[in-house]
């Protein structure tokens, strides 16, 4: 399995934690990684994304001119990695946050209200994980033991916040 993703959104949305957990899952799961974040100093609330590519032998390169997967939790990174996207790949959108506008015949597109079913959960933060979760389900071959384990590694003692994490994840995983 060679495949590469874009996560993106505002400081503050979990996106560059999601990004962690999506690396550390392929690494449980033996896969070769690559993580890349980018955002600026100003984090909160600015904009920030990371790519990750993973593949069942080296990787040659970090970052790609076109992804297979983008997640886009905001109006702006919608926007901004549209075009990222290879043929035939996903867009992941957060219809919450961003207006639906399917602009390319050549993509699939993904609308999910990812901030309100959140809210709806009880807490907004729960967003990255729903997101990850729907990421997931259009992925296949993941292990829930390494989807645990990874949450387990970057939330590291935070017993409450894994479980809530990972119910979260598990709701969007079976939104789709």
């Amino acid at each position: 399995m060679n495949k590469s993703f874009i996560i993106s959104g505002s400081g503050g949305q979990g996106v560059i934690s999601i990004g962690q957990i999506l690396a550390n899952i392929f690494m449980l799961s033996n896969k070769f990684v690559s993580f890349c974040p980018c955002y600026g100093a100003e984090m909160r609330g600015g904009a920030v994304n990371c790519e990750i590519n993973t593949s069942d032998s080296e990787l040659l390169c970090l970052q790609n001119e076109k992804v297979d997967f983008v997640i886009a939790l905001n109006q702006a990174s919608f926007d901004k990695f549209l075009s990222k996207v290879k043929e035939n790949g996903t867009i992941i959108v957060n219809s919450s946050l961003a207006k639906i506008n399917k602009t390319r015949n050549d993509i699939k597109y993904i609308f999910a209200p990812i901030t309100q079913e959140a809210i709806k959960l009880g807490n907004i933060k729960m967003t990255n994980s729903i997101a990850l979760g729907i990421l997931s389900k259009l992925i296949g071959e993941l292990s829930i033991d390494n989807i645990k384990k990874a949450y387990e590694r970057i939330l590291k003692n935070k017993t409450e916040l894994i479980q809530k994490n990972i119910e979260a994840y598990l709701f969007g995983f079976n939104s789709i």
